[in-house]
């Protein structure tokens, strides 16, 4: 991956993560330039397959593609930043803490990468508080 690709790639997601929408200026640790399509499953690097992704989210979507709908319990594709709107799978709950599946990949999604781990919980609470959280809608 060159150093203009991930660049490219920090810049589209504005400093957040695409899948959490953690900010890059509040984190604690190093955010990732992820393969939406793992290379280990023929995923290329190319701009259309990579994501902006904090250390939780990439760690628990590791080389997944897949997760489970905890509503039908089927098995369906993960959001994917370059093909699917945020918006359409996610929704804020009323105080901007926690993330609702809307449909079964946003739920299988919101399951599969944790995207409401308590640390990450917690520090919405703290930033929507400041008036720092949620981030601007990425890609309305």
């Amino acid at each position: 991956m060159t150093s203009q690709q991930k660049k490219a790639v920090a810049e589209r997601a504005c400093g957040c993560c695409e899948y959490c929408r953690s900010q890059l200026r509040f984190a604690i640790q190093p955010f990732s330039i992820e393969h939406i399509i793992p290379k280990s499953q023929g995923g290329e690097t190319t701009l259309n397959n990579l994501a902006f992704s904090c250390q939780g989210c990439n760690n628990h979507k590791y080389n997944k593609t897949e997760g489970y709908d905890p509503i039908s319990g089927d098995k369906v594709a993960l959001y994917h930043p370059r093909q699917q709107k945020w918006n359409h799978h996610f929704v804020w709950n009323n105080d901007f803490t926690i993330l609702i599946g809307l449909t079964p990949t946003g739920r299988a999604t919101v399951e599969t990468l944790q995207l409401n781990r308590e640390g990450v919980v917690n520090l919405r609470s703290v930033l929507y508080a400041m008036g720092e959280h949620p981030p601007l809608d990425l890609n309305d």
